[in-house]
């Protein structure tokens, strides 16, 4: 890449994106694929792109699998599409987890070691709460005000719920204690929602449930080195780049507790005169998203040898 356009960003796409097989095609003609899986696998002490290849997919869904998959699916896109471009993006940014590959990406963090963050930030996650105790759900066709209002008179100190996910105008999750996330859904739809539904996880991640877990999950971050940024990344909870190891440490762990500002994110990277937008990883699921967000915007998804030239040919 011999120059850097500050028109376009890449963004990398977090858990829920996975699938089985996924990036298959992709690492048939590019074996960078591979070659980054297998990094991970000697890390995790298991075969990574086999468990991705094969499945069983219940096993790739549990989410000490799912978040090293999609850290190094959203490395290996990036990897392909490097190899390839002509040119630079002059922005990054990640949604949830995504923001590891991201860091990844931007020279800011070594992979191995970011294999290894984040394989310990979900075993974290997944001990924080005893099955059961918390809960999701997906808000569509309510503006942001009135679900952060709701959860607010329905939380208390026992039982919390707050909002987790900004993803786009009228599409919002939230999380927290599952009674008072389904008090919560109750209200909601009461209030005009088109739909409120439970979403299938075992973790509710982005609450003050995960409040302990980033506590800990400090202790794993100071042992890990940050380096200089080759680009810009924005992180999810302040929707700002910070530039000291410290102040990194500092957003990665507020973002297990914090919600993720992907709405946000994305008006303040089209604020900064972006116009294109790169997603690497599985799926399209945040190409969808920044229709709602900046529907001036183009963005394609890098997944596979055709989505690839699609991408290819948007930065001619």
């Amino acid at each position: 890449m011999s120059k850097t356009d500050n028109g376009l960003a890449l963004i990398f796409p977090g858990q829920g994106s996975q699938s089985l097989g996924m990036l298959r095609e992709l690492a048939s003609q590019h074996p960078e694929v591979e070659q980054t899986f297998r990094i991970a696998s000697d890390v995790l002490g298991y075969d990574l792109w086999r468990l991705v290849a094969e499945g069983p997919v219940e096993q790739l869904n549990l989410t000490e699998h799912t978040q090293p998959a999609m850290l190094a699916a959203g490395v290996a896109a990036f990897r392909v599409w490097g190899q390839a471009a002509k040119i630079g993006p002059g922005w990054m940014a990640g949604h949830s987890l995504g923001e590891y590959s991201a860091l990844v990406c931007a020279g800011a963090i070594d992979f191995a070691d970011a294999v290894g963050l984040v394989a310990e930030r979900a075993r974290l996650m997944q001990g924080a709460v005893d099955a059961g105790t918390g809960a999701m759900a997906a808000i569509l066709g309510l503006d942001d005000a009135k679900v952060v209002a709701i959860c607010a008179d329905i939380s208390t100190e026992a039982a919390v719920v707050t909002p987790a996910n900004f993803n786009s105008p009228g599409q919002i999750v939230i999380a927290g204690h599952a009674a008072a996330v389904s008090l919560a859904i109750d209200a909601l739809k009461k209030e005009g929602a088109k739909r409120a539904v439970l979403l299938p996880v075992s973790v509710p991640s982005h609450c003050p449930l995960m409040a302990e877990a980033a506590l800990k999950f400090r202790e794993t971050l100071a042992n890990i080195t940050f380096r200089e940024f080759n680009i810009p990344v924005i992180h999810n909870v302040d929707v700002a780049g910070h530039l000291s190891a410290d102040a990194v440490r500092s957003a990665l762990e507020r973002q297990l507790s914090s919600p993720v500002r992907w709405s946000d994110t994305i008006r303040f990277l089209h604020g900064q005169g972006v116009r294109r937008f790169i997603e690497c990883g599985p799926g399209k699921v945040l190409a969808g998203l920044n229709k709602r967000i900046v529907a001036d915007a183009l963005t394609e998804a890098v997944f596979d040898p055709d989505s690839l030239n699609k991408a290819l040919e948007m930065l001619k």
